[in-house]
């Protein structure tokens, strides 16, 4: 007998689905058991430490990755305070900050930059603060879907009124929500995603990410640790360097985007495993650790300011939790705060 046919209306729909699922930045909080939870279960999963792994594949799949000086433009979609812009806007500054106090998030980007292209043209040093739009109205609602996210960049790079530049070789869209906001699967799979604008859509291929304000919808889950999830008793949460508990909880997702938008902007570059529908990029084998040691829900040895605060890298002026990445030479996590450099 003669196989089926899928009607090719059927196939549309399944090629569509496939292109719809972003590269995301995974919580891995949220899936343990709910249920007599303890100290031990949140280590548990800690076999690996930094992440080591002589099972990690990671390969380049010759598409691009970004040489050039990078520029990030950021959507602030919603109701932003001066004061939170401030603490993201010196993160992005910081990444190219090249006198930052030891151990600093210029060095944590020179991990990123061991990745290169196939003519071994490395990732830019130079991250830069481009222009900015403000959609403090909610143009596409407080509920938004991940094709709704690409109308909202669409109508920030078209706008009448100083419309963010089309850069498509070496500029990256960042799509930030705040706190009152909800996007699909938000809380419950991801806490950002990236992936490239459609031109159906936008007009243009661009590579953007999305990242949510946590605090009033699930600081548990993508403000760890500054926040806790309340099925974790006995669990305190630490001190959030710049006061901010769900901006603060931001940081570590938009260096975990930023990182993989420039090690695979396109999806097509660096990846481990075979399915480049859901690869598995350079910070997501670091998921959650920001230390020596760390690993499953340990987050590794950080550093204590005089505040109280709980930090492992230093800004230009101020200071952030941040995820390691991979580094592929070694073929580990790794991060400026190692106690091991």
């Amino acid at each position: 007998m003669e196989p089926s046919l899928v009607p090719p209306a059927a196939i549309s729909v399944l090629l569509l689905l496939l292109l719809l699922t972003p590269a995301a930045a995974w919580r891995p909080w949220p899936h343990l058991a709910k249920s007599n939870a303890s100290d031990d279960a949140l280590v548990a999963d800690s076999k690996k430490y930094e992440g080591s792994s002589e099972f990690v594949h990671l390969k380049y799949h010759m598409g691009p990755v970004l040489t050039a000086n990078i520029t990030v433009h950021i959507i602030w979609y919603g109701t932003w305070q001066r004061n939170q812009k401030k603490i993201i806007r010196e993160f992005i500054n910081s990444v190219s900050a090249p006198h930052s106090k030891s151990p600093s998030v210029s060095g944590w980007w020179r991990t990123v930059q061991l990745y290169t292209d196939q003519t071994g043209a490395n990732i830019s040093s130079t991250v830069r603060l481009g222009e900015e739009k403000n959609d403090r109205f909610y143009s596409h609602g407080k509920s938004l879907t991940r094709m709704s996210i690409q109308s909202v960049i669409k109508s920030a790079v078209t706008a009448k009124s100083r419309p963010l530049p089309i850069n498509a070789r070496n500029g990256l869209y960042l799509l930030l929500t705040s706190d009152d906001v909800y996007v699909e699967n938000f809380c419950g799979q991801v806490c950002g995603f990236h992936y490239f604008t459609f031109p159906s859509i936008v007009g243009y291929t661009l590579p953007y990410a999305w990242i949510g304000n946590s605090e009033k919808l699930c600081p548990g889950v993508c403000a760890y640790p500054f926040a806790v999830p309340s099925y974790i008793p006995g669990l305190k949460p630490m001190k959030s360097p710049n006061g901010d508990v769900g901006v603060d909880g931001m940081i570590s997702v938009i260096a975990h985007e930023v990182a993989e938008l420039a090690s695979n902007p396109l999806v097509n570059a660096w990846y481990a495993g075979g399915d480049p529908i859901a690869p598995v990029e350079i910070a997501d084998l670091c998921e959650g650790i920001y230390g020596t040691g760390g690993g499953g829900s340990y987050t590794g040895q950080l550093m204590d300011g005089h505040d109280g605060a709980t930090y492992n890298m230093n800004g230009i002026r101020r200071r952030y939790l941040v995820q390691w990445v991979w580094n592929h030479v070694v073929n580990y996590c790794t991060g400026p705060n190692a106690l091991d450099q």
